[in-house]
């Protein structure tokens, strides 16, 4: 009999070279608006490759928010978003005022394509809200053709993406702004934290501003300390000197992290190859580089109506699992009683929300975790079906 494991679905991996990180700014005077945030938003850019211009932020949907509200969407504008997403993909759009526009995904990868989204457009549409589900990159060359025919802004949401790639370039270069995640189960992590990365410098300098209070000048640009000037609305927004040491501290093994979770993925997926009734979202051709976040795997057939069952089985074998996402956000209350909601405009999006089971691929597995898993996965689905 195997022998009983207890493998978390996310960890984060924090080492001693992290919490010295941490320490030696807790040591000094300076806990914010200092070195170590310029230092991860420079490091963050050289990571990101050429014309990235970085703003460290308190999280991803500050950076969402901030996009949208630089670019002046408000009442009476449109943004196409993702049916299967994090809410706060749509979030962002309703604390301007603009109108989320629902669209359904790709049944493969969990993304929008640029099919669906040329079909929702509409004369009062401004921007494509996009996602790259699980780490999965969007076919961005077709989608930026959409956008540039229609005059489109494109807010890439890249909260589970770092490290993936379209044709070799990071997603978040290819829209007008790319918004990532420091969350603690994220590739990498500050705590809480994220980076707003964009192409044209005079977007990031903007948004640096808007990010803290709309202040003219920096503390470093003050001739007089503690005078400056507020010609813009603004909000607070943004990263600890302490976050941004941790940061900098896993960004620098991030290749590392990211090889494990390839050969983790790939080991998983291989592993379930053969077994019947579900299939694994992935990305759709070597122009595509995931970042594996996770390994979700979308039920079929009769195992459809027995995901609930099949992940109180694994969950007490001691495999962690999640759902990404729990509802298609046009089914969740506050927008289905805004928008209502018609089930026959999202099948895929209700699919893989209602039938699938989001495995753990991350560092944190040890060996023989796999095996395990796999082990578990199968006799969980053999139990559910007798």
């Amino acid at each position: 009999m195997t022998t009983f494991r207890e493998i978390p679905f996310g960890r984060p991996w924090i080492t001693d070279a992290d919490r010295q990180a941490v320490m030696e700014v807790l040591q000094g005077h300076i806990l914010t608006h200092g070195p170590q945030c310029k230092a991860f938003e420079s490091e963050f850019a050289a990571f990101m490759g050429a014309g990235a211009h970085c703003v460290s932020v308190s999280s991803c949907m500050a950076a969402l928010h901030l996009s949208y509200l630089h670019f002046g969407l408000g009442p009476g504008d449109e943004v196409l978003v993702p049916a299967q997403t994090h809410t706060a993909t749509v979030h962002a759009v309703e604390w301007v005022g603009a109108r989320p526009v629902f669209v359904d995904c790709d049944p493969a990868t969990g993304n929008l394509t640029p099919e669906g989204i040329a079909a929702a457009v509409t004369p009062r549409t401004k921007a494509i809200g996009l996602v790259h589900f699980l780490g999965i990159p969007c076919d961005m060359a077709g989608i930026r053709e959409v956008a540039d025919r229609h005059g489109l802004k494109v807010i890439e949401d890249c909260a589970l993406a770092l490290g993936a790639r379209c044709q070799g370039t990071h997603v978040g270069l290819f829209g007008d702004t790319g918004c990532f995640s420091f969350y603690p189960v994220k590739h990498i992590t500050t705590g809480e934290g994220g980076m707003f990365v964009t192409r044209h410098p005079e977007v990031a300098a903007a948004v640096a501003k808007l990010r803290a209070f709309g202040v003219d000048r920096t503390h470093g640009e003050r001739a007089v300390p503690g005078s400056y000037d507020v010609p813009t609305l603004g909000l607070n927004y943004r990263m600890s000197e302490m976050q941004a040491a941790l940061g900098r501290s896993q960004l620098a093994r991030f290749s590392e992290n990211l090889e494990i979770r390839r050969q983790n993925f790939a080991a998983l997926k291989q592993g379930l190859s053969q077994a019947p009734n579900m299939h694994v979202l992935d990305a759709g051709g070597p122009d595509f580089q995931s970042s594996h976040y996770c390994l979700t795997v979308v039920l079929e057939g009769d195992l459809k109506a027995r995901r609930n069952d099949l992940v109180g089985r694994l969950n007490r074998a001691g495999v962690g699992t999640s759902i990404y996402y729990p509802q298609p956000v046009p089914r969740m209350t506050y927008y289905r009683n805004k928008y209502g909601y018609q089930a026959a405009a999202y099948p895929q999006a209700e699919a893989i929300s209602d039938h699938s089971i989001a495995l753990p691929v991350g560092p944190h597995l040890k060996a023989g975790d796999l095996d395990y898993l796999l082990q578990t996965f199968k006799a969980a689905v053999k139990e559910t079906e007798s």
